[in-house]
């Protein structure tokens, strides 16, 4: 599999804190901050539980 980008878009701090939770999960804490995960569909279910805060790219 190949490799996303997901960068933090919105802040996470009016979310719930299970998506909180999924944001710190994914590696992010400030906003227009990038990490790049594994394609997966553990990484992908996580992106979208929280695709309102988070913008997602192919690496």
């Amino acid at each position: 599999m190949g490799k996303i980008k997901v960068k933090l878009v919105k802040s996470p701090v009016g979310a719930i804190p299970k998506q909180r939770a999924t944001v710190a999960a994914l590696g992010l804490k400030k906003i227009r901050q990038v990490k790049e995960h594994e394609d997966n569909k553990a990484i992908r279910g996580m992106v979208q539980k929280v695709s309102h805060l988070v913008v997602i790219e192919e690496a």
